[in-house]
């Protein structure tokens, strides 16, 4: 019988560079508001920026709340869905929101990356319902909101 050692000393040493690979892909969004053109349509500052599908790409280019102006927002969906209620996987759908009055930058910030780590990590047990998650800054207070897919779906919304 081998020893703990010998089974380490057995086991492959990891890649140098091997990334985590997450079970979807993830797209981060950001719409800045905080300097709307005359006339403009909702969603014309709107911008993909950023797709990953490892760990380690995540935190190569994680968005942070507390660096957002007043009036804008940060998106994580899943690849393929616009932060939009007009996008096919979003029109039936709903929305969780948590507003933050006090300590409130901090707070989101918190909320912000715990829920990030939750979708990419599959923590919900409802996940294929879950479209995304915005980061919304406003003068007053803050708001976290989670967006799903169906509104109508009480059962999911009970859990």
């Amino acid at each position: 019988m081998a020893t703990s050692e010998e089974v380490v000393a057995a086991a492959p040493a990891p890649e140098a560079g091997l990334k985590h690979k997450l079970e979807r892909k993830w797209t981060f969004w950001c719409d800045n508001q905080s300097k709307p053109k005359q006339g403009a349509a909702w969603g014309t500052s709107l911008r993909k920026v950023y797709t990953f599908d490892t760990v380690e790409d995540l935190y190569d280019q994680i968005f942070k709340p507390k660096e957002l102006q007043n009036n804008a927002d940060f998106h994580l969906f899943k690849a393929g869905i616009e932060p939009k209620w007009e996008d096919p996987e979003c029109a039936n759908g709903g929305k969780w929101t948590v507003t933050s009055n006090i300590g409130r930058k901090d707070n989101l910030e918190k909320m912000w990356l715990e829920t990030l780590m939750a979708l990419i990590g599959e923590q919900f047990e409802d996940a294929e319902d879950i479209c995304g998650v915005v980061a919304s800054v406003r003068q007053w207070q803050d708001k976290l909101s989670l967006w799903t897919k169906t509104a109508a779906n009480e059962a999911a919304q009970d859990d």
